[in-house]
C-alpha cells in the first residue's frame, strides 16, 4: 500500500498527488513513469513521476481525470492509500549539454516536462519552454517551469492569459528572432508534437518526442504500445518514452490511438476503466 502524503488540484480535473514509494524516489530519473493501481480491480494507470523527494521518500505524478480510474485518482486525499505503485519504468531521458534547449508542453504535457527540463537546466543547459494550454485555468505547473527555465513563453488557445495562439506559433517566433535551438523536447497532445516535429524537421532541428499510446502492463508484454519510429516497430513502454520526433510516424501513432475509441466510450459511458490514458 503506497500512502498519499498530499493532493491538491492544480486545474479543473487535474491533480498533483504526493506518494511515499522511497524505493521509486531514489532510482527515478527525469522521463521516467510508473503503474498506478488504485484498488484490486481497478486497471493499471500510467503516469509519469513529474517530481521526487529523496529525503521525503516520495514521488509526484499529475492525473488529469478522463475514465473512471482516473477520476478516482483525482478525488483521492491525503491519507488515502494506493494498491499498488510500480516503477521507475521506461527509459530515462538523455540529459547532457546540448546548448540551448527548447521545452515544448501542452496541457497536460507540461508534468512529464517539468522533470526533463529541470535535469537539462542542471546539466547547464539554457533552457527555453513554450507552455500551452486551451484556457488559462487549464495551464498547470507555470510557476515550476519557470524556476528551472531561463525562458518562459506562455500561450493559450483563447488569449485568456499569455499570448493567443498555439505553442508552434511561439516556436517560429523563436527561429524568427534568430535564436539558435541545439535541442527540442515536445510533451502534449500527439497532434501538437506532431505539428512541432514538422518545423523541427524542415530547420534539421534535433528533437525529442514523449509519446502516449495505449499501455496495459508496462512490460512490453501485451504489445499495446506499439508505435513506428523511423520505419522500425518500437514499444514505448520499454524502448521509449522517449522517441526521435523526427522519426516517428505520428499518422500511425493517431490510427492507434483511434483503435479502441468507440469501446472507451461505451465503457466510461457504463462506469468502467478507460485503458487509454494520456500520461
Amino acid at each position: 500500500m503506497y500512502e498519499i502524503v498530499h493532493h491538491e488540484l492544480l486545474a479543473p480535473s487535474v491533480s498533483r498527488s504526493r506518494i511515499r514509494a522511497p524505493e521509486i524516489a531514489r532510482k527515478r530519473k527525469a522521463g521516467q513513469f510508473v503503474l498506478v493501481r488504485i484498488a484490486e480491480l481497478g486497471e493499471r494507470v500510467p503516469l509519469t513521476i513529474a517530481d521526487a523527494d529523496v529525503h521525503e521518500g516520495t514521488i509526484t505524478i499529475v492525473t488529469q481525470a478522463l475514465g473512471p480510474s482516473t477520476r478516482a485518482i483525482t478525488a483521492m486525499k491525503a491519507g488515502d492509500f494506493m494498491l499498488d505503485v510500480v516503477g521507475p519504468l521506461g527509459n530515462p531521458t538523455h540529459i547532457d549539454r546540448f546548448g540551448t534547449v527548447l521545452c515544448i508542453g501542452g496541457g497536460i504535457g507540461v508534468a512529464p516536462l517539468y522533470p526533463i527540463a529541470q535535469a537539462m537546466k542542471g546539466a547547464g543547459n539554457r533552457v527555453i519552454s513554450i507552455l500551452g494550454a486551451r484556457t488559462r485555468e487549464l495551464l498547470i505547473l507555470e510557476s515550476e517551469m519557470r524556476g528551472v527555465s531561463d525562458e518562459v513563453l506562455v500561450v493559450t488557445d483563447d488569449g485568456t492569459y499569455g499570448e493567443k495562439g498555439l505553442v508552434t506559433d511561439a516556436f517560429r517566433q523563436l527561429l524568427a528572432r534568430g535564436e539558435r535551438i541545439d535541442l527540442v523536447v515536445t510533451v502534449g497532445p500527439v497532434i501538437m508534437m506532431q505539428k512541432v516535429c514538422e518545423i523541427t524537421r524542415e530547420r534539421s532541428i534535433p528533437a525529442m518526442a514523449s509519446l502516449n499510446p495505449i499501455m496495459v502492463d508496462g512490460t512490453g508484454m501485451c504489445g499495446g504500445c506499439r508505435v513506428e519510429v523511423g520505419g522500425e516497430t518500437k514499444f514505448a513502454c520499454v524502448d521509449g518514452p522517449e522517441f526521435d520526433g523526427n522519426l516517428v510516424n505520428f499518422e500511425h501513432l493517431k490510427q492507434r490511438l483511434r483503435m479502441y475509441e468507440e469501446s472507451e466510450r461505451k465503457r466510461v459511458g457504463e462506469g468502467e476503466c478507460n485503458l487509454n490514458v494520456s500520461r
